[in-house]
């Protein structure tokens, strides 16, 4: 279990979103919260909102994310909770240029191991520290219409998973956010497959926020706001093949009501 009054926060992609509706339910909770966003105007704003200190920056860069943390230690003393929240949903398929390929693995996978690889000392050290990765039901299944987002997705969940299985027993606490849908801006740009997949079943930010409240108040690793991605996660795990037909199947159905020469 996570305590998170009184503890020092910092959210990465704080400035909208999901990340904006985790900082203000840290603040909320006690937290002492430091907002980053690549926007400066909207991690201002969410700071001045809940009493925080804004510190923009682009957590896609190894500079970016020591910046981050150094100010953070600085305003905080030290970092209790790191939420690595910040993503792109760059590119689409296999034709996505190299150039978006590179940013969607430093932003939604790099940007958690740079996190890990400067706080983890200090959370060794004193035997507690809580790291929050915000990955994605496509990195437990997969995003049709999303090749780097799926793929950068998965490496953000074997991380997560790979952090908890070997430093636990050393105190470290990791939580994996892993929601279908969310209303937010990186939603509304998903196009055709966004709203057939996911438009139905999306949900508010702030619910993404109350389910990792909880997780953190049991110690539960798998954080999923749409409880249904559990039994998905399974079927997919216990009959891949049928899984797989399935997808297929809703891939065509993307085609067959895309516009001529969308596909």
């Amino acid at each position: 279990m996570t305590n998170v009054s009184g503890a020092g926060a910092v959210v990465t992609g704080g400035g909208g979103g999901i990340g904006r509706a985790m900082a203000r339910r840290l603040a909320a909770d006690g937290a002492r919260v430091v907002v980053n966003d690549l926007d400066p105007a909207a991690a201002q704003a969410v700071a001045a909102e809940i009493g925080g200190l804004a510190v923009p920056g682009d957590t896609g860069t190894e500079a970016g994310i020591a910046g981050l943390i150094a100010a953070a230690e600085d305003f905080l003393g030290q970092v209790d909770i790191y939420c690595s929240n910040a993503g792109t949903a760059a590119g689409a398929g296999l034709d996505t240029p190299e150039d978006q390929w590179q940013r969607a693995w430093e932003v939604n996978t790099l940007a958690h191991v740079r996190a890990a690889r400067l706080l983890l000392p200090g959370w060794l050290d004193r035997g507690q520290g809580t790291f929050v990765v915000t990955a994605s039901a496509a990195g437990l299944l997969t995003m049709l219409g999303g090749a780097p987002y799926s793929a950068t997705k998965h490496a953000a969940v074997g991380l997560a998973e790979w952090l908890a299985a070997t430093y636990q027993h050393r105190g470290l606490t990791v939580h994996c956010v892993c929601p279908q849908g969310v209303r937010t801006s990186m939603l509304a740009g998903s196009g055709r497959a966004g709203d057939i997949v996911l438009g139905d079943s999306a949900i508010e930010p702030e619910q993404v926020a109350d389910a990792l409240a909880k997780a953190m108040a049991e110690g539960r690793f798998l954080v999923l706001p749409h409880p249904e991605v559990h039994d998905y996660y399974v079927y997919r795990a216990t009959d891949t093949d049928r899984w797989l037909r399935g997808m297929s199947r809703l891939q065509q159905r993307i085609e067959d009501q895309a516009p001529e020469g969308a596909q």
